[in-house]
């Protein structure tokens, strides 16, 4: 099982990582776009598709078509963390590579936001002073990495979930019977 961890958790990776890269190095230094979030996230649920692959494959392969929730959620849950790991590493590539101030640029984005909604004085103060603080954790790699990881891993525990509770129907997509 763990064969099938990592190598349906590095294509989950790759997946999402190399076009995360990509976009990354092409988008530098130009305005953070608001349709970003949309792509990242679609990138992450098809990358992590591969967990609803890996485990139908192990419960009709290894299993002979049973499995039961928690060792399906479990091989989910692995599978979503190398996926995390791997993307995590294509962040930091690509931010290395480019010499991004990925929090500086976000932080003023969200700024400029909140002066188009209209917000002035010591509300926007405190926002300001916020996005300051925001920006200083945000060097710190114990702070980034970390939170890096959280963008993708509830994705991937929520895809675990679903695909764990589909497949442990044994007439849910059944094994294919060859000849």
């Amino acid at each position: 099982m763990l064969r099938r961890v990592l190598t349906y958790g590095t294509v989950a990776g790759a997946i999402v990582g190399v076009p995360l890269s990509g976009l990354t190095i092409a988008m530098n230094g130009h305005a953070l776009t608001s349709y970003g979030t949309y792509i990242g996230y679609t990138l992450m649920l098809i990358a992590l598709s591969t967990v609803f692959v890996a485990i139908k494959r192990h419960r009709d392969e290894d299993l002979g078509g049973v499995i039961k929730f928690w060792p399906a959620f479990g091989l989910g849950l692995g599978i979503s963390f190398v996926a995390g790991i791997l993307y995590v590493v294509a962040w930091e590539a690509a931010v290395a590579i480019t010499h991004s101030d990925f929090a500086g640029t976000y932080a003023n984005a969200l700024i400029e936001k909140e002066k188009a909604k209209g917000v002035t004085g010591e509300a926007l103060a405190k926002f300001t002073a916020g996005m300051e603080r925001f920006k200083v954790q945000y060097k710190n790699p114990l702070y980034r990495l970390p939170m890096t990881f959280a963008e993708i891993f509830p994705v991937g525990v929520l895809v675990s979930l679903i695909s764990a509770g589909l497949l442990r129907n044994t007439r849910f997509m059944p094994a294919s019977q060859r000849k």
